[in-house]
Parts: structure tokens; C-alpha cells; sequence
């Protein structure tokens, strides 16, 4: 359950394309429908977590956050400070911090408390109504620092040849990577390597393979929070398409992978029953399931060898007490 930035921001694109014009949104509703109707007639079933985030989602998101069993958004920000500390004595020149799905910029302020060789800051996220806000504020109280946001969807190739001299520190937290599988991770990691430059540097935030019982308890959580976060993406669908789900119809349920590292969430029907969107009858067996989550898990030594592959080298990693989670710090090889 690597939430927030890729499916928040292009559940953003889709609110913001939705507002152009009537043809603009017919086309994206057609285009919507087809690609989740495609999704629930393969062999596994499945829904893209990029439909997890209305406003809903969101909401019961910052929830899950705050649950005691959901260990990846705090044990990260307990960690923060130090690593800033740790990167305030390694980082000696100017530099400029890019970070990638920024949302509210909580992270970033974080490291700018102690990082004082920051001399601009390029937030990327494609929710710019809420970027643009949260820049305007970090702005305002760093007045000496140039804030410039960009507003795109940050899983696409995006050119910072426009942005300051500097060298680049990327930043990209939230264990994120772990959304991607293995082979769009190499390409995600290869991209930054080529956007930011021969002399740039990258912190990234990687959750960590551990047992299955805690990470069970991770996405299982005995409030059910999650539970309703993962049924709440068959609201949105219905709201989307049009379709016909009954959310109650099915039962959350997460596994540990681990042939694949990975956390996986379905939605298992609960009775035989058939779903309507637009002219497609989808039929589901008791106990089929929607695939609709991966949240990847890395040894450091994985991730290490996934970055050296990208074009990265180890400069430094922070464990978590218990090895809960790890930071990394990059730097482009050659």
C-alpha cells in the first residue's frame, strides 16, 4: 500500500481534464472506461490504484496514516530530521531540491530546516490548485529561497533543463518506488538519472521486506480502515462509468508475496453476481477477486543492486529501529 503521490496526482489530471469542456470530458470518460472495463475482463481481474483517490480515498488515506499498525508515513518522518542533520554536513555547494509527487511539501520542510546549501526548490505534482498553494506558503516563509513548481504527472519523462544551475538533489519519498513494478522501477530510476544531471544526487524513501505477520498487520488493520479504503475504489468506479457495483459484495483482503516481495490487495467477491458498465456484463464467482494494489518491498542489497542497474552508486542508507524502513542516498555514477 504505496499510497499517496501516483494515484493522487493522476486522480488530479482526470478532475482537471474533466473541467475543459464537454467533448474534452466525454473523450476522457470513454477513455476512463475502457481502460477499467479492459482491467475487470482479463483472466485476474483488476482495478489500477490510480482509482483509489476521489475525495473519499483521500481522506481515508490520511487515516490509514495515522493508524497504529500503518508504520511506513511516520516511521519516515521520524526519520527525517536526522537525515537532514546527516545531509546538512555532506552537502557543501548549492544545490537545488527536486522532489517528485511533492503534494503538501510537509517532507520538504523538514529538510529545510537543516539542509542550509538549498538554494531552489522545483515541487513536481500534477494537483496544481494544491501545489501552487502549498508553494505560495513555503515561498512565504523562505522568502531567500526560489521556489518554482511544476505542474505534470511525475511518472512521465519530464525535462528540468529550465531550472536553475545547480546540482540536483531528486527527492522521493513515501517508499513510492514500491507502487512500480521491478521493470517500470528500473525505467523510473533510469529517467531520474538522465533528467537530473551527471553530479546529481537522489534520496529516496524504500520500504523495507520484513515478516509477513507485520507487514499483514500493516494492511489489515483492526480498525478496517483500510478495509474501506481498498472497497471505496468500486464508489469511484461507479461514479466514473457508471457501473453498478455494490461495495458490500466484497471483502478486503491483503497478502504478503513473497515469491514477488510484494504486498498484494484484492477485493474478493463475496456471492455470484454480475456488474453492468455501459454494454459489458462483468461476471464474478464467490471468492474471485479485483486485483487492485502492489506495494513492493527491498532488501537494501535489492535496491542498491535495482539503482546501480539505473545508473546510480550508494552513498549512504538509514535504517529504522527494527530495520522498519530505509532512506537512500544516491549519486549518478559517472
Amino acid at each position: 500500500m504505496a499510497f499517496p503521490p501516483v494515484a493522487r496526482q493522476i486522480d488530479a489530471a482526470h478532475q482537471t481534464a474533466l473541467k475543459e469542456s464537454s467533448s474534452e470530458q466525454d473523450r476522457l470518460v470513454e477513455d476512463i472506461t475502457a481502460e477499467i472495463t479492459s482491467g475487470l475482463l482479463a483472466e485476474q481481474k483488476s482495478i489500477s490504484s490510480k482509482f483509489f483517490y476521489d475525495s473519499l480515498g483521500s481522506k481515508l488515506f490520511d487515516q490509514i496514516c495515522d493508524l497504529p499498525e500503518y508504520y511506513p508515513y511516520r516511521t519516515e518522518m521520524a526519520m527525517l530530521p536526522n537525515i537532514a542533520k546527516d545531509l546538512s554536513e555532506l552537502i557543501t555547494q548549492p544545490i537545488e531540491l527536486i522532489e517528485f509527487g511533492a503534494g503538501s511539501l510537509t517532507k520538504i520542510r523538514i529538510l529545510l530546516q537543516s539542509v542550509n546549501m538549498i538554494r531552489s526548490v522545483v515541487p513536481i505534482d500534477i494537483a496544481q490548485d494544491h501545489l501552487q498553494c502549498a508553494a505560495d506558503s513555503l515561498a512565504a516563509d523562505y522568502p531567500d529561497i526560489n521556489v518554482s513548481p511544476i505542474f505534470a504527472d511525475f511518472t512521465q519523462p519530464i525535462s528540468l533543463e529550465n531550472q536553475s544551475d545547480f546540482s540536483k538533489l531528486g527527492f522521493f519519498p513515501g517508499s513510492t518506488i514500491g507502487n512500480f513494478n521491478r521493470e517500470f522501477a528500473l525505467q523510473f530510476l533510469q529517467r531520474l538519472r538522465r533528467s537530473l544531471g551527471d553530479s546529481a544526487m537522489l534520496l529516496i524513501g524504500v520500504d523495507t521486506k520484513k515478516s509477513p505477520q507485520q507487514l499483514h498487520q500493516a494492511y489489515n488493520d483492526s480498525a478496517g480502515v483500510t478495509a474501506k479504503f481498498n472497497r471505496n475504489i468500486l464508489r469511484h468506479v461507479n461514479q466514473i462509468t457508471g457501473s453498478d457495483f455494490d461495495p458490500d459484495a466484497f471483502e478486503h483482503y491483503a497478502l504478503y508475496n513473497p515469491h514477488l516481495g510484494r504486498i498484494e490487495m484484492h477485493l474478493v467477491s463475496q456471492c455470484e453476481h454480475v456488474v453492468h458498465i455501459r454494454d459489458q456484463q462483468i461476471s464474478f464467482h464467490q471468492g474471485e477477486t479485483i486485483h487492485t494494489e502492489n506495494s513492493y518491498k527491498y532488501r537494501p542489497d535489492e535496491f542498491i543492486h535495482l539503482a546501480r542497474m539505473a545508473g546510480w552508486q550508494f552513498e549512504k542508507q538509514w535504517l529504522a529501529k527494527d530495520d522498519m524502513f530505509s532512506v537512500f542516498l544516491l549519486h549518478a555514477d559517472g
